[in-house]
């Protein structure tokens, strides 16, 4: 198994950046495919992006394209989102997760392993 800890939330104004990291322990990080979700309050958790083992490919939902960059180091057993240009629909908890295989998925369904999850909150 692998565990999974987010961190890097926190408050921030409409306009800025902040970069979340996801720490892994367990299992080497490079044996999995890594996504980042989202949930705000009163709606259903929803993609954000995902990045291969070798970080070769990444894919992001429409909505944080060209915003936010997906990045891991599995040298230190991370994976990062860089979030710029935040805006207030961007507020939820944000999650980590890890799926097994060689393939990224938009689906929660689909990925074996979650963090606690981290606050990000953007204020107009």
């Amino acid at each position: 198994q692998v565990q999974l800890a987010e961190s890097g939330g926190g408050l921030v104004q409409a306009g800025g950046s902040l970069r979340l990291s996801c720490a892994a322990s367990g299992r080497t990080l490079s044996l999995y495919v890594m996504g980042w979700f989202r949930q705000a309050p009163g709606k259903e958790r929803e993609f954000v992006a995902h990045i291969s083992r070798s970080s070769g490919t990444t894919y992001y939902a429409g909505s944080v394209k060209g915003r936010f960059t997906i990045s891991r180091d599995n040298a230190k057993n991370t994976v990062y989102l860089q979030m710029n240009s935040l805006n207030p629909e961007d507020t939820a908890v944000y999650y980590c997760a890890a799926r097994g295989g060689a393939y990224g998925s938009r689906s929660d369904l689909n990925y074996d392993y979650w963090g606690q999850g981290t606050q990000v909150t953007v204020s107009p």
